[in-house]
């Protein structure tokens, strides 16, 4: 999956991940609560409120309503969990801020061969480890070999090196990677590189979470230096990174978990914390609310996620066992597409996103505009009750008594999962229960604190998912894919929601074999198209990046795009590589720019992905939008 995916999930991507509570939006309703007067972080630690005092050093502060999933980068797939990563490790390449181009990053330069079936890599020789040892080749080397040889190991990010046929270091200085077949996705591997001397220790990668001996050895922006569960990640900047020119302004680190949202938002407003974003948005309320506040301002811009229904098309194994309870009526197509023709998304646009989204349509956001895809007039499965009501009655699910009944004489009813600290998954789950209910269908909004268990053990009918999708797509396309199908039954896979089909398998080899841009974008398409004729997925919306920050305590902070675009969840490390703290003569205040240090906190909650966070889908969904 795509880091991200986002992979937060994403990330998401991939990603998220998934998330943090937010506060539950009846129908057009815009009331906020005020029970967040009471912010005050799960479990808290007096001894971490005191740490901006120690020695006048400038701490960021973000604040989370969202717990880290893991801080192995070969199992976190929650968006906060890759955030950090992206703090911690380099990654071979970046993304420009300003227009997502590929930069490089651990890796200098690549070059393939002309059959473009071997791609060498100059390897930085001005990186090393937090713990002295020198970053070379070799740990590039170390970490991809480690994902093509141990499962655990390709939780997070295996798609990328299901094609690899081998991987050599010959210097420190020099990475040779021959592949199976052309890959596209070779100047986008998104995978935080280990250093070899540590993990090669490691025993067990599925149960290794890399949080038990401080300071973490990595040689990111940032190092990590204490953590505690669902209390705080604390992390000090590396004085040693390689990127010398403006150097993070910020000493420290601290993503503090809070107890939801809205006990943010109030910190916010007092002046507590400096930055506020939601999950993946503040509600329309907060933002709301927030706006025209003195000291405040709302940063709104598109948004990398998309906001989805996804469908249990029957839960298996990659060997073709199948396990779970989901409703076999699911496995109609047409059953699932008059679903879908009976979700109105601009209401949901319009009441629940109240204006901060955007319709959905194709699987990709339209912020990603050379793979983004609009079915034609012909074929949209747009709202229309009417022809739901004929598709249902072709698939042989009559309506008595205000009822669906299938040929076995059973009702039609089904259940959703919900992420239950996921205000939107509730307002639209109430929707959704109106909706089919006029169709005749029943729906129990089943909200949970953690779905991953239902979901992987395939215990469900359909579910509210989400990712944060990378620049590139194919995390994103590969977790639908029958080689990120699960191995063993109701385990943690690379797999969204146990989609397994020819023709999409058969798309999604050519578009990862396809260099040329254009060709490529058209296979994704075609990949977006199929999954959007199946019904496995509905999505019903983009939601913007809506966010918050006081200018009193950040001076600047950088946007990704830079012309419009998210703080948070970024695809790389430059919001917080690039903050810089109001001083005392910029605020005429001491308040801000103490010794005490600023205090930045920013309110983090996923979506779940999709399942998965992978936990997401892999690790996976406790809460939605988690994927990077």
């Amino acid at each position: 999956m795509a880091t991200k995916a986002q992979r937060d999930t994403h990330d998401q991507h991939h990603r998220t991940n998934r998330s943090g509570v937010r506060v539950l939006l009846a129908a057009g309703a815009a009331a906020f609560s005020l029970t967040a007067a009471l912010a005050t972080p799960l479990n808290p630690a007096p001894h971490e409120a005191k740490a901006a005092d120690d020695g006048g050093k400038k701490v960021l502060t973000v604040a989370l309503a969202q717990s880290v999933d893991s801080l192995s980068p070969f199992l976190a797939t929650r968006l906060v969990s890759t955030s950090i990563l992206r703090l911690m490790y380099d990654y071979p390449t970046n993304y420009d801020p300003k227009d997502n181009h590929v930069v490089p990053g651990f890796a200098t330069k690549w070059e393939p061969s002309s059959d473009k079936l071997t791609w060498t890599y100059t390897i930085r020789s001005d990186s090393k480890w937090s713990d002295g040892e020198k970053a070379t080749a070799h740990d590039a080397a170390f970490t991809f070999n480690k994902m093509m040889t141990d499962d655990a190991a390709a939780t997070a990010n295996g798609s990328f090196v299901g094609n690899f046929e081998k991987v050599t270091a010959p210097s420190d200085t020099q990475l040779v990677i021959k592949l199976k077949k052309p890959q596209a996705t070779m100047t986008s591997l998104d995978v935080p590189i280990v250093p070899e001397h540590v993990w090669k220790d490691v025993k067990d990668y599925s149960k290794f979470n890399n949080d038990q001996k401080f300071p973490i050895v990595g040689n990111g922006p940032f190092i990590l230096t204490d953590y505690k569960t669902d209390q705080y990640v604390k992390l000090k900047r590396n004085p040693d990174f390689w990127r010398k020119s403006k150097n993070p302004q910020f000493d420290e680190i601290v993503f503090k978990t809070y107890k939801d949202q809205d006990a943010a938002v109030a910190a916010l407003r007092k002046g507590e914390v400096s930055f506020v974003a939601g999950s993946p948005a503040l509600t329309p309320a907060q933002a709301a609310s927030l706006k025209g506040e003195k000291n405040i301002k709302v940063n709104e811009g598109p948004g990398r996620r998309f906001y989805a229904i996804a469908t249990n098309p029957g839960a298996r194994t990659k060997d073709g066992k199948k396990f779970g309870d989901g409703n076999k009526a699911l496995l109609d197509q047409k059953v699932r597409q008059a679903l879908f023709r009976s979700v109105d998304t601009k209401t949901i646009v319009d009441k629940v996103f109240q204006g901060h989204a955007v319709q959905g349509e194709g699987y990709i956001p339209p912020r990603f505009k050379d793979y983004f895809w609009s079915p034609s007039d012909s074929q949209k499965l747009s709202y229309d009750p009417g022809a739901a009501g004929k598709l249902l009655d072709e698939a042989g699910y009559k309506l008595k008594d205000g009822k669906r009944v299938g040929k076995d004489g059973k009702a039609l009813d089904l259940r959703i999962l919900c992420h239950a600290t996921d205000p939107n998954d509730k307002a639209v789950g109430k929707y959704l229960k109106e909706w089919w209910g006029k169709l005749g269908v029943g729906l129990k909004v089943d909200c949970l604190d953690d779905v991953s268990v239902p979901w992987y053990a395939g215990e469900y009918d359909l579910a509210f998912d989400g990712w944060s999708v990378n620049p590139d797509p194919d995390f994103v396309l590969g977790i639908h894919t029958c080689a990120a199908l699960p191995a063993k039954a109701k385990e943690s896979a690379a797999t969204d929601n146990f989609i397994c089909d020819k023709k999409f398998d058969d798309l999604y080899g050519k578009q990862l074999a396809e260099y040329d841009p254009a060709k490529r974008a058209e296979y994704v398409k075609q990949m977006e198209s199929w999954l959007y004729d199946s019904g496995y997925m509905n999505v019903m919306a983009y939601p913007n990046a809506v966010e918050a920050y006081r200018t009193d305590q950040i001076k600047s902070i950088e946007t990704m795009p830079t012309a419009a675009g998210n703080i948070y969840g970024q695809d790389g490390y430059w919001s917080w590589w690039s903050a810089e703290p109001v001083s005392s003569s910029d605020s005429g205040s001491s308040d801000s720019s103490s010794t005490t240090g600023v205090v930045i906190g920013i309110v983090v909650a996923a979506l779940v992905v999709i399942g998965g966070g992978l936990l997401f889908t892999r690790r996976r969904r406790s809460t939605a939008d988690e994927r990077e």
